[in-house]
């Protein structure tokens, strides 16, 4: 059994105590259970090591909460590239930033079940030191819990900007006040550095999935990114691009072959997500949200267009499918990402009655003319699918080379190093036929043709709010392009509110500014 499905089991070895991290309870938690695993009695084994950070990874598609569905509402459809377009009220008046119940399930659960996650990285941190086994295998099983420790921290910060730290096994009488974001980037960074000490370079195919030196030394510069910190954030990125990594990354020939199934865990992918097609293990359906694990992920359902799925969540059609048509390749066709990134009416470029959509005409299914769709995390191109489902096997991939390299450019020319960061530019743009940038830019208008490029190259890949978030361009400016922008208040929905439940429960817990 490869890891892609180990982590897939309902991994029952770890008590879900989540809930006593800020709250207390008149139940007496210290009264055993004749029934159940203890978390004290389970850490013996190096099988048990193994297990308990297999338990990690499964929190990334734990309920819909996370990776599952709901992430990527927070990462796509919150930007100016997306909106909720169906029938979900509450999804959509939080994209349209208008949120009154600071509790609300969007949003709260996320952040609870995040820090599920954070909860069982430090049960692996503190108690694999003490288990008697391999001592690389050790080394690394640590190195792996604080890299998912780093990520879910790299979330709450993103999306939340104060979370607490917790950073030793929960207590029921734990209290935590916020970090400031400084405080918390600095803990992202930290873990993700830690970890990059003894993660390795690559895995067996068995153990594919996990996580890898390059992927922390990617998410390290990402975090200092996020806080305008170039050279750090260089110096980090540059292990991939000119040093050690160097050799084990390069770009996929075909870049259409990042988004589908039969092409996973390709030489352009630095950090995905395991997913798995196995509807009959699927907890996220709407139905059995009592099974808290999905085996794949039930976002495709809730992206596609009606006629095959539930159409929550679409793309913001004018201003990408113009930003798309300011450039054609060096042979003076249309950029190929376009096709690759959305399905509207002239996905092929000859128009709807050609245009196939899941196995039909988008004529043929009388869709909108003036409606899109974020295609990456779709599966019509599978040969025979006709509609989407609750558990999509198509890997998400979290950090693409593309993007390593692009980040890395954006770093370099904010240290003044312009004319150093063309190549990499000029490597992603090469890949789909557009001619290399011309030469002489200023450092302004190469950072201009940066934010052209992540939109180009990485639409619907859930790195378009943190862009603008870093670039300070988060504002009711946006609403020329996404109307539900026009609601937003600068100081305020640059983040989430804290749920409140936690803080009425934790005096030391405070509410983000301006909610």
């Amino acid at each position: 059994m490869n890891f892609k499905n180990v982590i897939m089991n309902k991994i029952v070895i770890i008590s879900i105590i989540t809930l006593t991290l800020f709250a207390g309870c008149k139940r007496d938690f210290d009264e055993p259970n004749p029934n159940s695993l203890t978390i004290a009695s389970f850490w013996g084994t190096q099988a048990d090591a193994v297990k308990g950070v297999n338990a990690v990874y499964s929190t990334l598609k734990r309920q819909a909460s996370v990776y599952s569905r709901w992430m990527y509402y927070h990462r796509i459809l919150r930007a100016d590239e997306g909106f909720g377009s169906g029938g979900d009220i509450g999804l959509n008046n939080l994209m349209s930033f208008v949120q009154t119940n600071y509790n609300d399930n969007l949003t709260a659960e996320t952040w609870q079940n995040l820090y599920v996650g954070v909860f069982r990285a430090n049960q692996a941190i503190a108690n694999i030191p003490n288990i008697q086994m391999d001592a690389a295998l050790q080394k690394r099983l640590i190195a792996e819990a604080k890299f998912l420790r780093g990520l879910f921290y790299f979330d709450l910060t993103l999306f939340w900007g104060r979370p607490p730290l917790l950073l030793e096994p929960s207590k029921p009488t734990d209290r935590p006040a916020n970090a400031t974001n400084e405080e918390a980037w600095a803990q992202v960074i930290k873990d993700f550095t830690d970890a990059a000490v003894d993660l390795p370079e690559s895995y067996s195919s068995v153990e594919i999935g996990r996580a890898t030196k390059g992927a922390a030394y990617a998410f390290i510069g990402k975090a200092y990114m996020q806080q305008n910190k170039y050279q750090q954030a260089a110096d980090a990125l540059n292990w991939l691009v000119e040093g050690p990594g160097k050799s084990m990354y390069s770009l996929m020939p075909n870049y259409g072959d990042n988004f589908i199934a039969t092409k996973e865990n390709n030489q352009e992918s630095v950090f995905e997500l395991q997913l798995v097609n196995n509807p009959t293990e699927n907890g996220d359906d709407d139905v059995n949200e009592s099974i808290n694990l999905n085996s794949g992920a039930s976002i495709a359902q809730f992206f596609a267009p009606s006629t095959v799925g539930y159409n929550d969540g679409a793309a913001r059609k004018r201003w990408l499918v113009d930003t798309f048509l300011l450039e054609k390749t060096a042979a003076g066709q249309r950029d190929p990402r376009l096709a690759a990134s959305f399905i509207f009416d002239s996905t092929d470029e000859r128009g709807p009655a050609f245009t196939m959509v899941y196995g039909r005409t988008y004529a043929s299914r009388s869709l909108p003319s003036d409606a899109m769709w974020f295609r990456k995390l779709l599966n019509d191109q599978l040969p025979g699918r006709t509609n989407e489902g609750f558990s999509s096997g198509n890997n998400y991939r979290m950090i693409r080379y593309a993007d390593v390299l692009l980040i890395y450019a954006e770093a370099l020319n904010g240290v003044n190093r312009t004319a150093d960061a063309y190549q990499y530019v000029n490597l992603v743009r090469s890949r789909v036929g557009m001619p290399p940038l011309p030469a002489g830019m200023s450092q302004s208008r190469f950072m201009q043709q940066i934010k052209h490029e992540r939109i180009v190259e990485l639409s619907g890949e859930g790195w378009r709010w943190a862009d603008l978030l870093r670039w300070g361009e988060l504002g009711p400016e946006l609403q020329v392009r996404d109307i539900e922008f026009k609601n937003f208040i600068k100081g305020k929905n640059e983040y989430y509110p804290i749920p409140q439940s936690d803080i009425d429960l934790n005096p030391n817990l405070t509410q983000n500014p301006n909610f």
